[in-house]
């Protein structure tokens, strides 16, 4: 898979430089809601509904950004705990994954050409390790018109991601499931 910039150090090339930049609110310091800022550079970011507890962001990538590690990282950034997620655009290339019942093991499924994310659909929750947790899932359409799809692992963003995020002011917790090896949801938790 060709190079991408990550977002281990920042949301998408400036997005913890924003964060820690952010206009303060005189009396406490603390930053203002996202909903008065957004971030810089291609990564962008805004809230664009706000109502009893829930938010939505529209978030937008741009070409060689990291979907994945953009999509935590933006999760981390603004505390999400319990989300839905959305978003259409394409790849240069991904990796895509399937779980395999039998070996309780995934397979990768690469795709080392450009394709339409003709849906991408995800949530976000608490992990077992106290963090926020992104599983997503994709179907990819190809030159051709075939589709591919599965668990979405990493992906190169070309020329665009848009992703909507409803954020749920409720929180989800994964735990082990024994079963399957998995972190699934417990909506008990």
């Amino acid at each position: 898979m060709p190079t991408a910039r990550g977002c281990a150090s920042g949301l998408c090339k400036g997005f913890k430089d924003l964060v820690a930049s952010a206009p303060r609110s005189g009396n406490t310091g603390a930053p203002l809601p996202l909903s008065s800022r957004q971030s810089v550079s291609d990564m962008k970011s805004k809230l664009i509904h706000e109502s009893d507890g829930q938010r939505t962001y529209a978030v937008v990538m741009a070409a060689g950004d990291e979907a994945m590690s953009c999509l935590e990282r933006f999760a981390r950034e603004v505390g999400l705990s319990a989300a839905s997620l959305t978003a259409i655009g394409a790849f240069r290339s991904a990796e895509l994954a399937y779980f395999d019942w039998d070996t309780k093991s995934y397979i990768s499924i690469p795709v080392d050409d450009q394709a339409e994310v003709a849906s991408l659909i995800g949530d976000v929750a608490i992990g077992p390790d106290g963090k926020a947790a992104i599983h997503a899932h994709v179907v990819l359409g190809t030159r051709t018109g075939a589709a591919i799809a599965g668990h979405l692992k990493r992906a190169v963003v070309r020329p665009t991601l848009e992703v909507i995020v409803t954020e749920s002011p409720a929180y989800l917790r994964k735990r082990h499931d024994a079963t399957s090896g998995l972190a699934l949801i417990d909506p008990e938790s």
